[in-house]
């Protein structure tokens, strides 16, 4: 666990790594059971889309009203909520008899999984400071991360072993017995209520306008407009409802109210620029890995079980090089995730140069090892990066920064899965085997490299200028958020100035101290 750290915080890390285990793992694992669970149910396409991405809308649009709940008045009541509500549409999904039934139950179990996750980062945010602040927001990610990572792999042995009917709804029941356990855990370990706001009331109509934004932009990609004018309808609804949105935040602020974006997110160049390399890697990440299961699947026509085989060196991979970014963070702080964007970007081109070159007999293996680079350079990316984001974020604000996050990567999500999934159906025919998925696959793999480079040049954007070398979150213990008012970003120290030389603070009794 983490050094230093009292039994009451290890317990609330615990509980907190099963919640975000638990809720991304489901998701993850469902992925490579569509196709059985398709026959099985005799769901149209357009089921199967509302299905897999309805999952992600909800809890996309959960997570910015969870995180300001939070704030407002408690974490701990809404994460019980959350767990419990997720367990029963949970089991309400594996054992629906029909699509409709299927849908509902997903879309309210995504509703609960972004209640539960938003809790987490302000929970998170609210207990540590400091160097085991970032440690722990890095457990976190990475935890999650992995877990992901497991799911198809899981998924594979499920259905491989179960069957097609019995797989598909293991799969969705495979997260039960840890939404239990995580439920009985946090009822006993969180800590009680508190609220970290200092205004109490909720700005209602900016989170029904946040809501609304984020809807209208993530269900033209999961529905597919049918003609150029609906999606610039669409498009125009977008545009009218951000407006709106941000002349409604400006008005709350000259009035002297608590705006449900705080001033502080919506004017710090690393929070803003963190989250736009976090969606453009977070799109990236879950549009390859859903193209490599179809091309493996019905390109090559590999089973559920090989297809699991090749996608679990990523995970692997991950948790290994998440375990090695912590010294590495120490040794070149930011650029880190730099390091670990333009490994993600060989290792999509690798993906592509394999899909080409490699014979059938060992393109399995092939996509394998460039699957160990893609975990590799995702452990050196998410959790670094998640940490140098949410270090930026003021306390009375936490829940919300988290849920800003989780919701934008959400929305990278929804259209970079159905941007490079149509990339890829649209250019591969469906005899297997062939060269058609091949080039298919290879040209998808590029868009996500493309994906990545925007991310690279973001976190280039970010990264300070060399020669002044400021402490990443992950290694800076005493000036940290939650012991200064207001935040000064350490790349305005001058340049041979460290947090470690910095005047101590004046002791204070009800805070606990985050000097390293």
């Amino acid at each position: 666990m983490l050094p230093g750290e009292d039994r009451a915080a290890r317990r609330t890390l615990l509980v907190c790594l099963a919640a975000g285990a638990t809720t991304l793992l489901d998701q993850a694992v469902l992925n490579i059971a569509v196709p059985s669970m398709r026959q099985s149910l005799g769901a149209g396409a357009g089921d199967v889309q509302w299905i897999v991405a309805g999952y992600s809308l909800a809890f996309g649009l959960a997570l910015v009203p969870g995180g300001s709940l939070g704030d407002a008045h408690g974490r701990k009541r809404f994460f019980l909520l959350g767990v419990a509500a997720f367990l029963l549409a949970g089991t309400a999904a594996a054992t629906g008899r029909g699509p409709g039934t299927l849908i509902a139950a997903r879309l309210v179990q995504g509703a609960a999984a972004g209640l539960v996750n938003s809790q987490v980062i302000g929970t998170l945010q609210d207990v540590f400071h400091g160097q085991d602040r970032g440690r722990a927001l890095g457990l976190y990610a990475v935890t999650s991360g992995v877990a992901a990572a497991l799911g198809p792999p899981l998924g594979g042995a499920l259905v491989a072993t179960l069957g097609p009917e019995l797989g598909w709804r293991s799969c969705l029941l495979l997260s039960a017995p840890c939404a239990i356990l995580t439920l009985a855990l946090a009822a006993r370990w969180l800590p009680p209520p508190r609220r970290t706001a200092r205004d109490p009331r909720l700005d209602v109509l900016g989170l029904a306008l946040a809501c609304a934004c984020a809807l209208t932009l993530m269900v033209p990609f999961i529905r597919t407009p049918g003609s150029g004018g609906e999606a610039l309808l669409w498009a125009t609804a977008v545009a009218a409802l951000a407006a709106t949105l941000t002349g409604h935040q400006r008005l709350r602020v000259r009035r002297g109210r608590r705006p449900l974006l705080h001033p502080a997110l919506r004017t710090s160049k690393p929070y803003l620029l963190g989250t736009a390399v976090a969606m453009a890697q977070f799109g990236a990440s879950l549009a390859s890995s859903l193209v490599l299961t179809v091309f493996l699947q019905e390109g090559l026509g590999l089973s559920a079980l090989c297809t699991a085989a090749v996608t679990l060196p990523s995970a692997l991979a991950m948790g290994v090089a998440s375990a090695l970014a912590w010294r590495l963070v120490r040794r070149i702080g930011p650029r880190t995730v730099t390091l670990g964007l333009t490994l993600g970007i060989g290792a999509a081109l690798s993906g592509s140069a394999v899909a080409l070159t490699v014979p059938s007999a060992a393109l399995p293996l092939a996509c394998a090892g460039a699957q160990l680079l893609t975990g590799a350079a995702a452990g050196l990316t998410v959790s670094p990066n998640q940490t140098q984001v949410l270090h930026h974020a003021p306390t009375e604000a936490a829940g919300v920064a988290g849920g800003i996050l989780q919701m934008a990567q959400r929305i990278a999500a929804a259209v970079c899965l159905s941007a490079v999934s149509a990339v890829y159906l649209r250019s591969a025919p469906t005899a297997p085997g062939g060269s058609g998925p091949r080039s298919a696959y290879a040209l998808a793999s590029c868009v996500c490299a493309g994906l990545l480079a925007v991310a690279l040049v973001l976190s280039r954007l970010r990264t300070p200028v060399p020669g002044r070398h400021p402490a990443h979150p992950m290694t800076e213990a005493a000036n940290s958020p939650a012991t200064r008012e207001p935040a000064i970003p350490q790349h305005h120290l001058p340049p041979d100035t460290s947090p470690a030389r910095l005047p101590a603070a004046p002791p204070q009794p009800d805070r606990r101290s985050d000097a390293s």
